[in-house]
């Protein structure tokens, strides 16, 4: 696997201003909001849930307003129907892209999505136009800036260590590793890492592209603006593409 392009590790990255943080907020608010009511509100059982605090934490979503959440998914506080939508689409040069997101009003957030992408360059298709293209993973990313305080002498000694914990497959962009899990291994694979002393930065489910493709500099630029507009939208969780990282 050459790796995928999920743009969640770039976006997170840039939520930096006060407006990109309460819309960050917000939006992990609702993906625990709705993993609650999908499978109850007891983390314990509820592994959607689970990932959903863990990736609340870590981006120190406050504590209050993870609880209110919650509530608002078992129904003790009220709150607006959500529900999950994934579009597919094409976008400058013809990347594929799934984006994934929350919204209490579907046709809305279809409008505002292929308003968005027609603006730049892109193209809203059918179900499973592009999907094929990837496969559903677990993701763990682990951000490596000193091997040494590891006691590692080399990456590859990292990469055995994560292939022994039961990963499937790892991919480096800088000095971020993502190790690649089935969907079932996440929380195994997760807990092996962690034991052997490894600090997990981020923990999900993924759309993975089976094959990545490489565009020349003006391009990424290009789709870099759709991605962003894409986020600025309040229904967007996450945007995948296969365009082939650093």
């Amino acid at each position: 696997m050459s790796g995928h392009s999920h743009w969640a590790k770039i976006k997170w990255q840039k939520t930096t201003a006060d407006a990109k943080k309460s819309q960050a907020f917000s939006k992990m608010a609702q993906m625990i909001t709705l993993a609650t009511r999908e499978g109850g509100g007891d983390p314990t059982v509820n592994s959607k849930l689970r990932l959903a605090i863990e990736a609340a934490k870590k981006i120190n979503l406050p504590s209050d307003n993870i609880e209110r959440a919650i509530k608002r998914g078992t129904g003790d506080l009220e709150g607006a129907k959500l529900e999950e939508v994934i579009f597919e689409a094409y976008g400058p040069a013809g990347i594929a892209i799934i984006i994934e997101g929350i919204t209490d009003n579907k046709n809305r957030t279809l409008t505002e999505i292929k308003q968005i992408l027609n603006l730049n360059g892109g193209k809203l298709v059918g179900e499973g136009a592009v999907r094929w293209m990837f496969e559903r993973k677990g993701c763990l990313t682990l951000r490596i800036t000193n091997l040494a305080e590891l006691q590692m002498k080399d990456k590859e000694e990292l990469e055995m260590m994560a292939i022994e914990a039961g990963a499937d497959d790892i991919y480096w962009h800088e000095d971020i590793l993502d190790v690649f899990t089935k969907p079932d291994d996440l929380e195994k694979v997760s807990k092996n890492l962690e034991g052997k002393g490894l600090k997990i930065e981020s923990t999900s489910l993924d759309w993975v592209a089976k094959e990545m493709i490489d565009v020349n500099e003006e391009t990424k630029q290009v789709c870099q603006k759709l991605f962003e507009a894409l986020d600025e939208n309040e229904a967007v969780q996450e945007i995948y593409s296969n365009i082939k990282l650093p």
